[in-house]
């Protein structure tokens, strides 16, 4: 029903739930040597994406990875340009105040979330990749709209639409994933996926502190543009449709003539009427935050990675106070290089912690896999966001050296990068059938929380000091892993089995 019996002599070995395999193993398709029952299991039509060369799978993977990094990258900019912005223009002053000029990146995070909902629902309609190029193509011209606009009201409206399509790859990477691999290759493959999207925030505002110090801030959003520009060139190039309804007997699939048809949307198009109607793909996102697994880790996203936009915000903030450290616009994008650092860590740590915690469990479990197995490495990686967040806070109240703050940066957005592995992870392995709604629901969960915080962030830090404020948010880290996280560890696959499957 809701798990798995394997054959653990490769403590590798991982399989997909809602297959079971007590019996008749050896009628199932097996990875390499034999050891992992390949789940789901492929057809033996070519164009089966689980049947792609490797080379194929991964460059794809790539080119989602990459266009993943978009949304976050420009979004986290805001955060340097919005205090030139509010003062000079090459033409002249806006003059209004910076918290103004933050609306622009209020509005944009928010977009971000919502933005992810409306790509699940066309993408189960029209097509993974007729989406994502024609998302993308919106998001080229609109990030090119955000440097040449001559009005905050311009600017704004630019800022909003960028966000909306630029998430395209970052709220459906699941689907992709899930479209291409199998479940034991899924941890690591995410792990990539998701270390293109923590790194973001960080080279957002890294990019933009070196571009306002030596140009102005339209350079930023251009640098946006370009990069946004490449990521399209490279749909183009190598990008095809992923989905395959296995459902569907071989000669009866779709006929697949061209890859650039597919890219647009033509061929997908024509055979709209073997995938569910607009209105069921419309009920879909909703038929996946009612299980309690799903808006559990949803809110469980949302309590954590939201003080990953709060202590950049009060980084940048606190670290360029003349009266405190006084960084310039170089000082403070080389600070960033500590996350980045971070980021790159925790993607190697990840490649094999998660494979690691699923065999383990795997083992202790009877040969048994769960998803639940999945929820193992946040355990590890909380203590040091908790850490992190404690150090950042009493670090600026005191103002001790600014390498103190490195170090906690680092620690936290080492384990925000475990968890998001982790979380999505385990989403995808409990609801297989739904990768796209269930990585919308956690995409979503990062940008609301990014979104809410920017209301009081500063606000909180200045009334109460920093020391108390992120002491809160280090609590509420802690918290979280004892409402949610431990509940879903003991109950989560009784939670599954009463509510059962998401049915489309």
């Amino acid at each position: 029903m809701s798990r798995l019996v394997i054959d653990d002599s490769n403590p590798q070995a991982q399989t997909k739930q809602d297959l079971q395999l007590d019996n008749g193993c050896q009628d199932m398709e097996s990875a390499q040597k034999g050891h992992t029952v390949l789940a789901p299991q492929p057809s033996t039509d070519p164009n089966d994406p689980l049947n792609w060369l490797s080379t194929k799978k991964m460059t794809m993977l790539l080119v989602i990875s990459v266009t993943a990094f978009l949304p976050d990258f420009g979004s986290s900019m805001g955060a340097v340009t919005s205090v030139v912005q509010s003062n000079l223009l090459p033409d002249g002053k806006w003059n209004i105040p910076q918290t103004t000029v933050n609306h622009s990146l209020v509005g944009n995070l928010f977009m971000l979330g919502a933005g992810g909902i409306f790509v699940i629902i066309l993408s189960s309609y029209f097509g993974r990749a007729p989406v994502l190029f024609w998302f993308v193509t919106v998001a080229v011209g609109t990030a090119a709209w955000c440097g040449a606009a001559t009005n905050f009201e311009s600017f704004m409206t630019a800022r909003i639409l960028n966000g909306f399509f630029s998430t395209v790859a970052q709220s459906g990477g699941l689907m992709f994933i899930n479209d291409m691999f199998f479940v034991h290759e899924h941890p690591r493959k995410i792990n990539i996926w998701s270390g293109f999207i923590v790194l973001s925030p960080y080279l957002g505002p890294f990019s933009a502190s070196f571009i306002v110090w030596k140009s102005t801030w339209r350079w930023a959003f251009y640098l946006l543009a370009i990069v946004s520009g490449l990521c399209w060139l490279l749909i183009v190039a190598l990008a095809d449709e992923t989905y395959y309804d296995r459902q569907i007997p071989m000669d009866q699939q779709p006929k697949r003539k061209s890859r650039l048809s597919r890219l647009v949307g033509i061929e997908q198009w024509k055979s709209r009427h073997q995938r569910p109607s607009f209105g069921r793909a419309l009920l879909r996102p909703f038929l996946a935050i009612v299980k309690l697994p799903v808006l559990l880790s949803f809110g469980y996203y949302v309590l954590t990675f939201a003080w990953v936009i709060g202590l950049n915000t009060q980084i940048s903030v606190f670290l360029t106070d003349p009266e405190l450290y006084g960084f310039s616009e170089e000082a403070l994008g080389l600070f960033y290089f500590s996350p980045i650092v971070a980021t790159i860590l925790g993607e190697l740590v990840g490649h094999w912690i998660h494979d690691w915690a699923g065999a383990f469990y795997t083992r202790r479990n009877g040969g048994v896999f769960e998803s639940e197995s999945r929820l193992l490495p946040i355990y590890m990686a909380s203590p040091l966001m908790i850490t992190g967040i404690v150090l950042v806070g009493v670090g600026l109240q005191r103002e001790w050296h600014y390498m103190a703050i490195a170090v906690g940066i680092g620690l936290f957005v080492f384990g925000i990068m475990i968890v998001t592995t982790a979380i999505n992870a385990y989403v995808l392995d409990s609801y297989p059938e739904a990768p796209g709604e269930v990585s919308a629901w956690i995409n979503a969960g990062r940008t609301v929380g990014g979104f809410v915080v920017t209301y009081f962030e500063i606000e909180w830090a200045e009334a109460e000091g920093t020391q108390r404020s992120l002491g809160v948010q280090a609590a509420v880290v802690a918290a979280v892993v004892l409402l949610i996280i431990v509940p879903l560890q003991l109950w989560g696959l009784r939670m599954r089995r009463r509510q059962g499957r998401i049915s489309f």
